[in-house]
């Protein structure tokens, strides 16, 4: 049986509730009847649907109980406002576990990623607690505290936005010890009337809930590191820096990657560091100078820190590698649907470039949403990376996307399409042994079905288990 996570009594001291029915015990939080576990507290929000239409599936489901603002079926406790109850009852998470050291990662790029490997070198130094998936938001961030369970030792929190002023009550709220912001770039800049400067801004919000004596690790590489550090020293931090540069407290010297892996050479504090990742792609040079320095934050030790890297494999959409198999051969799909952004696309697209492959080197690319007024241009300048890349065929969906097609030569165009669904059937007809397939665009714009329709061409695919 699952440890108790909150009594009804905790919940009601914690949210300033009442308890209407029987008391009860919650070895869980959820907000999705889809996903809840037995001894669940579910937690009724507001919404497109409101949470109370699914009180009884539920219950019905095991739920321990109900965080509601109006009467259901079953014990639970009332409150005014369910969101706000549930950042009550992830603060009194927080609270009631002082010894817990916390670490908050932000960024335009790369922060599920370094997220999750950090995690993995939580997990090897003791009682370790994350957020999952990229539950990252206003309803994500207090959901992630909430769960937290009280003997827990280290936790990192993933902080993203979409506007000014959406990071900073989130780190306030988790209070960390430790922040990294990855780096940043022209990610959501149509919500910010300033450009990138906006979003440089934004993401040094997270320094407004650092704890006394905490520590910001920032990418001295990237063009917005003055301003981040300025706000970082602002709330009186301590700031770790990473890049290329020889004062770096984390530099990257080198990073070679073949066949599923990498050896990356690094100097760390001064000393030089040789280490092995399961990742190719050339960012992970970066973001494992900056897991390092986050874990040495959160007091994990380096043999851990390396241990965790070492075995850190690719998250789905965020790089994975397959390998094919067709009845003459095989090609190796590269899975980067999940998102893009001009920062991760040109350094998706250089690693491919780095790649040696028996075949041809293949991309199929959907649009890269939320770019403003210069989406377009931004998806002509990928012409270039391609080129210095020496990718062969080049495929495209979306409307954003026509730019850079317009600007191919005809020797790369490998197709057109106005959507995913369309480009599919024409990126697997194209698709031969030896060749390396990179699949790669924002979620919105459904990357991921042109990667799983290639996937769907392996030959183990129809096997009996």
């Amino acid at each position: 049986m699952a440890e108790p996570l909150w009594t009804s009594d905790e919940i009601v001291a914690a949210t300033r509730g009442k308890l209407a029915g029987k008391p009860f015990v919650a070895t869980g939080v959820s907000i999705d009847t889809r996903t809840i576990e037995p001894g669940d507290l579910f937690v009724a929000l507001g919404g497109v649907r409101d949470g109370h239409e699914f009180v009884e599936d539920a219950m019905a489901k095991g739920a321990a109980g109900v965080l509601a603002s109006r009467q259901v079926f079953g014990s639970a406790v009332m409150v005014e406002d369910v969101l706000r109850a549930m950042e009550h009852l992830g603060g009194a998470a927080r609270d009631r576990a002082p010894q817990v050291r916390r670490g908050a990662v932000t960024g335009s790029v790369g922060k599920t990623s370094v997220t999750q490997a950090i995690v993995a070198g939580l997990k090897l130094a003791g009682r370790a607690h994350s957020s999952v998936k990229s539950y990252n938001n206003h309803i994500g961030v207090p959901m992630t505290l909430a769960r937290m369970p009280r003997d827990t030792e280290r936790a990192v929190f993933e902080i993203g936005m979409n506007h000014a002023e959406e990071i900073r009550p989130l780190t306030r709220m988790v209070r960390p010890h430790a922040a990294v912001v990855t780096t940043v770039g022209p990610v959501h800049v149509e919500n910010f009337p300033d450009g990138e400067t906006g979003v440089a801004k934004a993401k040094a919000e997270v320094f407004a809930g650092l704890e006394v004596g905490g520590v910001a690790v920032l990418n001295a590489d990237d063009r917005w590191f003055d301003l981040l550090k300025d706000e970082a020293l602002k709330v009186g931090a301590a700031v770790r820096t990473f890049g290329h540069g020889d004062r770096c407290d984390a530099r990257l010297i080198d990073f070679q990657g073949a066949n599923g892996h990498a050896v990356v050479q690094a100097r760390f504090h001064g000393k030089g560091l040789d280490f092995p990742i399961l990742q190719t792609g050339f960012h992970w040079g970066m973001n494992s100078m900056a897991v390092l320095l986050m874990l040495e934050a959160l007091d994990v030790d380096l043999g851990d820190s390396l241990a965790a890297l070492g075995s850190f494999e690719p998250l789905e959409g965020r790089g994975a590698e397959r390998t094919i198999r067709l009845p003459k051969g095989a090609f190796t799909l590269i899975d980067e649907s999940y998102n893009a952004n001009p920062i991760s696309m040109a350094s998706a697209i250089a690693t491919l470039g780095g790649r040696a492959a028996t075949g041809r080197k293949i991309v199929a690319l959907t649009d890269m949403l939320e770019l403003g007024e210069e989406g377009p241009s931004f998806h002509t300048a990928l012409a270039e990376p391609l080129a210095a890349a020496k990718v062969d065929l080049v495929f495209c969906a979306g409307p954003l996307m026509k730019s850079l097609w317009d600007a191919l030569p005809p020797t790369r165009r490998g197709g057109y399409a106005e959507t995913a669904a369309e480009l599919a059937p024409l990126v697997v007809r194209t698709a031969e042994p030896g060749d390396v397939v990179m699949v790669k665009g924002s979620n919105g714009s459904k990357a991921g079905v042109v990667a799983a329709a290639l996937a769907a061409l392996d030959a183990r695919s129809g096997e009996a288990g």
